[in-house]
């Protein structure tokens, strides 16, 4: 008797800002480099598959070099993963029944084009209504603004959310830099947000949704998706 092989877990989508400049500061900015290197750890110890998508596809801005963290000098220094991320899809190309989960990481520059590109709520709406992972991480969450499902409802409503909160924005100057405090945004849209203390690790898993306050929770956004995608 042969034995049937298991159904291979489709893959996670990683989306990254191509946003690269935190509005009329001039400063640079990018995708967090920790918030796409410590949940990515957590799925590879489980083996899961990930790919890369960006709003403009392409190598987008990266921010928070910090080779100091042994995560990001590990994944940095490899460099099947530095190809990856420097040709990565188009999100507006990506066909999204191909995902199990979709994670939107975090950097200042999502603020700037997660919440304006048409293919966000598109390609979050496919994969939750699908029975996919919605997940994010700091301003990642960012995407979720002006998600919608099928029926026009937001996709946060009603539903327990962690994100970067006001007075963290406040924390590091940039409260009236950012085109909208994030965490009031997505309380607006219905959202139930969590706060912990600023910098502290806070990640909420609501059903199928997960999503981290900050950079100290990306590890743990990554660790709730592969629990929910490998549970048997």
């Amino acid at each position: 008797m042969t034995t049937a092989k298991p159904t291979p877990i489709k893959p996670v989508l990683f989306v990254l800002t191509s946003h690269g400049v935190k509005g009329s500061t001039g400063e640079p900015t990018g995708y967090y480099l920790g918030e796409v290197t410590h949940p990515l750890a957590e799925l590879d110890k489980a083996q899961l598959p990930v790919e890369f998508a960006s709003i403009q596809g392409g190598e987008p801005p990266v921010d928070g070099l910090d080779l100091n963290d042994a995560i990001n000098a590990r994944y940095w220094n490899d460099a099947a993963f530095r190809a990856k991320v420097a040709h990565t899809k188009r999100l507006a190309d990506v066909e999204p029944t191909n995902y199990s989960a979709i994670f939107f990481a975090g950097g200042h520059g999502a603020m700037w084009d997660f919440p304006f590109d048409e293919a966000v709520p598109k390609t979050i709406r496919s994969i939750y209504e699908a029975g996919g992972v919605v997940s994010a991480v700091c301003h990642g969450p960012a995407a979720l603004v002006n998600a919608t499902l099928s029926d026009g409802t937001p996709l946060v409503a009603g539903k327990k959310i962690a994100a970067f909160t006001d007075s963290e924005e406040h924390a590091v100057k940039l409260g009236k830099v950012v085109p909208f405090l994030l965490a009031s945004t997505l309380t607006e849209r219905g959202a139930l947000h969590q706060p912990a203390a600023d910098w502290t690790a806070n990640v909420v898993v609501d059903g199928r949704l997960v999503t981290g306050q900050n950079p100290q929770s990306a590890g743990g956004v990554g660790a709730a998706v592969r629990e929910l995608l490998t549970v048997a």
